[in-house]
């Protein structure tokens, strides 16, 4: 499969499906709100550290969350424990109405409806690319080996990495094994696509080709929550940017109002730093 190329902030992305992420943000100012994944009062200690500082957060079904600010804001950990691999000291989240559980079978099965992935591609180096991408729906959804297959080779086609299916990861470059991780995930039918800094670990002629894939995924519709340093795909592919700092959510608005137009002495500073190197 070839993949077309984008070049991150080089033109005006596509206009959204009438249900994409964009249209159900501007719903969800008006009237109309499908929530997906909600987080209030969330509180995160690191000894004295306090990472998390009473985090109030909604994403709908279909919108595309990224998350962005300066290292040490928070940004990861708030992703990580949104399927609880931190754990919170305070506050709630709920993933489809439901809470998030401690641990248990519970948790497992609610893990199985929020895809992550990571800065590393934590890709099974003895199992091919196939045998990766179906270990969970065969293990997890108990699907057969068959569908498993059919399935795994039909989404390595759409990111774009088919003609490796039969090799390992060693065998493939680092974005062609982030684009891997990006189908695994997509492999259990997530409700909820995590990002966590995806492209941070890739060579720069490498990030492109993953953050295609990703674009790609959110004008389908894919509910993401993305934490990136990536402001072109910010630009591009978010229904709303989320600037955190300090263990806060300073700022939230649409790409257009938070990059010309933002309101807080923060993330002005933040956005003159970035935008002039």
């Amino acid at each position: 499969m070839s993949i077309v190329k984008i070049s991150i902030g080089s033109r005006s992305p596509p206009s959204p499906p009438p249900n994409g992420p964009r249209h159900r943000r501007v719903a969800r100012f008006g009237c109309v709100s499908d929530p997906l994944v909600v987080v209030t009062g969330v509180h995160k200690h690191f000894g004295d550290l306090h990472v998390l500082n009473d985090i109030n957060l909604t994403v709908d079904r279909g919108e595309v969350v990224v998350v962005i600010g300066p290292s040490g804001s928070g940004k990861s950990t708030l992703c990580r424990a949104i399927n609880r691999l931190e754990t919170i000291d305070a506050g709630t989240i709920s993933i489809d109405g439901v809470p998030l559980p401690e641990e248990g079978r519970a948790l497992a099965r609610l893990r199985a409806d929020v895809g992550m992935v990571f800065q590393s591609f934590n890709l099974f180096a003895h199992e091919t690319i196939l045998d990766n991408v179906t270990l969970g729906p065969i293990k997890v959804r108990q699907q057969s080996r068959a569908a498993a297959e059919q399935k795994a080779r039909d989404l390595l086609e759409r990111v774009g990495v088919a003609d490796q299916a039969d090799k390992y990861p060693a065998n493939l470059s680092g974005g062609q094994q982030q684009r891997v991780a990006i189908a695994r995930s997509l492999a259990m039918d997530p409700k909820v696509m995590l990002f966590d800094e995806p492209t941070s670990a890739l060579d720069p002629e490498m990030i492109t080709e993953v953050l295609d894939v990703m674009v790609g995924l959110a004008e389908d519709g894919m509910t993401m929550i993305v934490v990136t340093h990536e402001m072109g795909f910010a630009r591009k592919a978010a229904g709303r940017v989320v600037f955190m700092a300090d263990g806060q959510l300073v700022e939230e608005g649409t790409p257009d109002q938070f990059f010309t137009r933002p309101t807080t002495t923060r993330a002005r500073e933040f956005l003159g730093k970035i935008l002039t190197h």
